[in-house]
């Protein structure tokens, strides 16, 4: 296993990520764009999510591919990014055929960011539907990471959180990609240090190349969250995309969804609260024109936990120090 030329998603052959990104709202919204339609699922495990769509992807309901996935902070304000999403897929002519009609398909996802300094006073209606026409319009195969798109206004227990990205070339031949907007609860970082719990899975230094801390700290074990500087609600979550170019049904795609939630597990502490939306978009692009066998499968879900892991590790170790903020940056310390 080794990182794809560009260690982000889009190393997965067909598709494209957008982000727009306004600094002084501190938020943002990050599109994942699809080709041609893609197979989807999701697994939701944190105990605050806020979803649009989410129930079409389960593996017994009827529609089977997607157009778009959207990450958008502004809690559930930003679930209007989708709609920015959708009118813009719909001017392409995009969507699921019903009769004379198109509907594109765009689940969505969001993120508490609301209390991060940032200016809120938007008027009547919230700005995130035209953020996610924007990032749309935006879509490329190269993009930023860092205080970007959904990561912008990110963070968590201990530093700025921001988008990270990464890739995988598996040994069985298939690529995995990770996308996700870390805004945890808890830290990605062990104890007050400044080494990454994903570090046993990091590739070439992609996040410092610190490895873990020895002697490793007395207090790692205890659990650093937002509560430590202020009594806390559901102002936080990780809300993150895996995606692959094998053939997947969407009963595989949701396996691996979850399997990726292990990736939540390596690199945050803690993870999945109730305080957290914590959730896992898979797509399955097919791009590879291949079905994997029973032991490929094994190796993807693997990956799909050590890549997801890298790539949240990635979003903080990518966020940028701003003026205003109301936490230090990792790259600050």
């Amino acid at each position: 296993m080794k990182p794809g030329p560009k260690n982000l998603i889009t190393d997965v052959a067909g598709l494209k990520v957008g982000n727009a990104t306004d600094h002084g709202l501190r938020s943002g919204v990050t599109v994942v764009v699809c080709d041609e339609p893609a197979t989807a699922a999701v697994q939701v495990l944190g105990g605050a999510p806020g979803t649009r769509e989410t129930d079409l992807l389960e593996p017994h309901n009827t529609v089977q591919t997607v157009d778009a996935l959207v990450l958008s902070g502004g809690s559930a304000f930003g679930l209007d990014a989708a709609s920015g999403v959708q009118a813009g897929l719909r001017e392409a002519g995009r969507g699921f055929a019903v009769g004379p009609f198109r509907v594109p398909i765009v689940p969505a996802a969001i993120l508490f960011d609301l209390m991060n300094g940032g200016d809120k006073d938007w008027g009547r209606y919230p700005p995130y539907r035209e953020l996610g026409y924007t990032a749309l319009a935006n879509a490329s195969r190269d993009f930023e990471t860092g205080s970007v798109g959904a990561g912008t206004g990110a963070l968590t227990a201990t530093f700025k959180g921001g988008l990270g990205s990464t890739s995988s070339l598996l040994d069985c031949g298939f690529t995995l990609g990770a996308l996700v907007a870390v805004n945890a609860l808890g830290s990605a970082t062990v104890g007050n240090t400044r080494h990454f719990w994903s570090a046993p899975f990091e590739e070439a230094e992609e996040f410092g190349g610190l490895g873990l801390p020895s002697p490793f700290p007395a207090d790692a074990r205890i659990p650093r969250t937002k509560m430590s500087r202020r009594p806390t609600g559901p102002e936080n979550t990780t809300i993150a995309v895996i995606a692959t170019d094998a053939i997947l049904t969407k009963a595989e795609a949701k396996r691996l969804a979850i399997a990726a939630h292990d990736g939540f597990s390596r690199a945050l502490w803690p993870a999945h609260t109730p305080h957290d939306g914590d959730l896992v978009f898979a797509l399955s692009t097919g791009r590879s024109g291949r079905a994997p066998a029973p032991e490929d499968f094994v190796e993807l879900c693997a990956g799909a936990a050590s890549t997801m892991a890298r790539a949240i590790a990635r979003g903080v170790h990518d966020a940028q120090p701003l003026p205003g903020d109301v936490m230090q940056s990792w790259a600050a310390r």
